[in-house]
């Protein structure tokens, strides 16, 4: 589980597909935090596990990760390429401060940026895949590419969804870059789609 405040951002240093899919190699700068074989990181916003002891070189250190073909398919990781940034988090604690939301790292589909407005505040819209919509909440909480974010407004009819961003997450995420036509793995609030699966499938039976 994550919290959506993203640690780091890394870099692919090596992408290697295979008839099993993927082994993803990301290189960081500066990170203080020493992971293990077997931890549960998120690379923007996707649960992988480390394969094998990081290596490292003073500051810099590069991790493995093995991605299945339907996690290349069913999210970014897929059209990665070497030098590619991704958002990197750490799995939180019991002692973890929640400051952002509940993130479990499991991507249910992949937006596209319908638009980047820079004034007055800057704001980015998403076209996420329709069966999203129900599940995304004026002013509530969204992961994208792993970040927590608030649902600045819904466009119910349009079909897409804005949120608003602040200085700090467009210079210490991903998110400054992206531009009209990107994709990026979303993460619905596991509160609001776990009421929209009641209300879908048990709402008024006995």
């Amino acid at each position: 589980m994550y919290t959506g405040l993203i640690q780091t951002v890394g870099r692919v240093a090596g992408v290697e597909t295979s008839a099993d899919g993927a082994r993803i190699r990301i290189e960081t700068a500066g990170w203080d935090h020493c992971p293990s074989p077997g931890d549960s990181i998120s690379v923007s916003g996707c649960c992988l596990t480390v394969v094998g002891e990081p290596e490292r070189a003073g500051e810099s250190m590069v991790m493995a990760f093995d991605a299945i073909p339907e996690t290349l398919a069913r999210t970014t990781l897929g059209g990665l390429a070497v030098g590619d940034r991704v958002n990197i988090e750490s799995c939180c604690t019991p002692e973890t401060l929640l400051g952002g939301h509940v993130v479990q790292g499991h991507i249910e589909g992949v937006g596209e940026v319908s638009a980047v407005r820079t004034e007055p505040g800057y704001e980015i819209e998403i076209r996420p895949p329709v069966e999203l919509m129900p599940c995304i909440t004026p002013k509530g909480s969204i992961a994208i590419d792993g970040i927590s974010l608030t649902v600045a407004s819904v466009d119910v009819a349009g079909g897409t969804f804005s949120v608003a961003l602040i200085p700090t997450t467009l210079s210490e995420t991903t998110m400054g870059a992206l531009r009209v036509g990107d994709r990026v793995n979303l993460e619905t609030d596991i509160l609001a789609r776990t009421l929209v699966h009641w209300v879908r499938n048990y709402a008024g039976r006995d």
